[in-house]
């Protein structure tokens, strides 16, 4: 569920002072890699600055509702902390897989890259906000629709709605980057005012503007899969109608993963803009993620990128991007608490690692609906001792006249892996659904739908020969009515050329001699038409 409002906090001087003592302690080489020099530092100094005198408030959490004092935030957030780790990972539940960590996140998720299977799922539908790990989101649709060459200007616009404490690295109206500065200026550093120049400018791109863009945002996610995001800005600045869910966020990192432009960039520790257009000095920033970090408690060996985020309402957000050299996993949590969010990662990254196996396709036994994977290395991943024989799938048919489709694999309603397929003729021309429609097939499926199908071929086949049946009379009753038509049409001309000559010249009193004529002539050659040029003959030279 989406926790709507800013907690009111007191004790700010406490917390801007144990903030300021950590920062001072860090080693200098290691402090922009901190959280919290970053957008989470400026976000939370902010509300610390604007907070009121109340001496108490409320929120609710996911198991219940609990009083929360904001005299004593530290308890507060404690209090957070514990229920939302009291809520047990979804998938501990099923049968036959071993049990995954729990974690203070209040939404969490692992799924493998390329073939979407999910390994670790807490509350993976529920709405959340997401701070800054909207900017992949972001990044998916700049990469999708402009070059890493384009020009990036920065408007009035894309700089005037910042407020003191927001993530930024210091734009002015009328500067211009490249994308690919303004893409790492935006996945590395944050910026909220490059997040909104690029979507500008990628939005004029595409014929439109800034508007233009967060619809792609909307319209793009809904394409990819996503079931329960809608976008409101470029950057996850708070909005109470911009949310997204630990599935979705995790469907969008595998999609952007795709790019090796994203990869480079989010792989990169320090980066630097150099002059501008209007600008002479230079803009050096550092990645934000822990994990990529070596000299950081936090790295994690397998990292490969990610993207961090903040807010008072989305509290900690952390999308996190791993290879192991065997699988290709993100990671997600939502609504996490500060250094927590990496600490759950990487227990769910080793849960995923140590208790789940890749399973090729092509060295199974095809599903009879199958023909054939259209990616030889499609597989599905399955956890230690559980068999493909044991799953169930489903078949959307995707191109009914090539015979195409995807098929889903599910362990116990998980989805465990899916490909894109070539299905079998008789399942294909057996199925009624070629529009788009799922259709559930299950191990004993066959057999089950064995009768329906057969009587709705045969039906289909009666109704077939009959209806050529009834073509073939009608065409041929069509023929022999053709047919009598022709035969009078040859037969009436010359015999109604004859007596209508001969009225004629009986009318006019002349029939005697001139039909003798005709009759002599006739008698003579082949009758009618000679008959008749001669009697013409006679009567012109008649007149003359």
């Amino acid at each position: 569920m989406i926790l709507e409002g800013k907690m009111k906090k007191i004790g700010k001087r406490l917390i801007a002072a144990a903030l300021a003592a950590t920062l001072v302690m860090m080693p200098s080489g290691m402090a922009a890699a901190e959280e919290g020099n970053s957008e989470e530092t400026a976000t939370v100094t902010e509300a610390e600055q604007s907070a009121g005198t109340d001496a108490t408030s409320t929120e609710e959490i996911k198991d219940g509702t609990v009083a929360i004092t904001s005299d004593d935030p530290e308890a507060a957030r404690e209090a957070e902390r514990e229920a939302g780790y009291k809520i047990q990972p979804d998938t501990n539940g099923l049968e036959g897989r071993p049990e995954g960590p729990a974690v203070y996140a209040d939404s969490a998720i692992v799924m493998d890259m390329n073939s979407g299977a999910v390994l670790y799922g807490k509350q993976t539908d529920v709405k959340h906000y997401p701070a800054s790990i909207t900017k992949l989101m972001t990044a998916l649709v700049a990469l999708e629709n402009s070059q890493l060459t384009d020009e990036v200007l920065f408007s009035d616009e894309s700089i005037s709605f910042l407020e003191p404490g927001d993530a930024s690295i210091g734009m002015t109206p009328g500067e211009i980057l490249s994308m690919e500065d303004a893409m790492y200026g935006m996945l590395l550093a944050s910026a909220n005012e490059v997040s909104y120049a690029i979507a500008e400018n990628v939005g004029k791109l595409m014929g439109g503007d800034y508007d233009t863009f967060i619809q792609k945002m909307n319209d793009r996610a809904a394409e990819i899969g996503c079931t329960n995001s809608h976008w409101m800005n470029a950057n996850g600045l708070h909005d109470p109608e911009h949310y997204t869910t630990a599935h979705d966020m995790a469907v969008i990192a595998s999609a952007v993963y795709q790019f090796e432009e994203f990869r480079k960039i989010t792989q990169t520790l320090t980066y630097t803009i150099g002059a501008t257009n209007l600008v002479k000095e230079e803009r050096i920033f550092q990645q934000n993620h822990k994990m990529l970090w070596p000299q950081n408690e936090n790295y994690y060996e397998y990292c490969t990128g990610g993207k961090t985020g903040y807010t008072d309402q989305a509290r900690t957000t952390l999308v996190t991007m791993a290879d192991n050299g065997d699988m290709q996993l993100a990671a997600v949590v939502l609504y996490d608490f500060g250094n927590d969010a990496y600490v759950d990662t990487r227990a769910m990254f080793d849960y995923a690692f140590d208790n789940f196996e890749k399973v090729a396709l092509n060295d199974q036994e095809k599903p009879e609906e199958i023909e054939a994977y259209t990616d030889m290395d499609s597989y599905v991943v399955l956890p230690a001792g559980v068999d493909f024989a044991d799953l169930d799938r489903e078949i959307e048919i995707t191109d009914e006249q090539n015979h195409t489709g995807t098929v889903t694999y599910t362990y116990q309603g998980q989805n465990v892996g899916s490909a894109d397929v070539v299905l079998t003729r008789e399942y294909v021309s057996g199925e009624t659904q070629a529009n788009g429609e799922t259709v559930q097939v299950n191990e004993n499926s066959a057999e089950t739908d064995s009768f329906p199908f057969i009587a709705k071929l045969i039906i289909g086949v009666v109704a077939a020969v009959v209806l050529l049946f009834l073509v073939l009379f009608a065409v041929l009753k069509y023929r022999q009515i053709q047919r009598r038509r022709r035969r009078r049409a040859r037969s009436r001309p010359s015999g109604t050329s004859r007596n209508t000559r001969n009225a004629s010249q009986i009318r006019n009193g002349t029939a005697r001699g001139r039909s003798s004529s005709g009759r002599t002539a006739s008698g003579r050659t082949s009758p009618g038409r000679t008959s008749s040029r001669s009697g013409t003959s006679q009567k012109r030279n008649g007149r003359k």
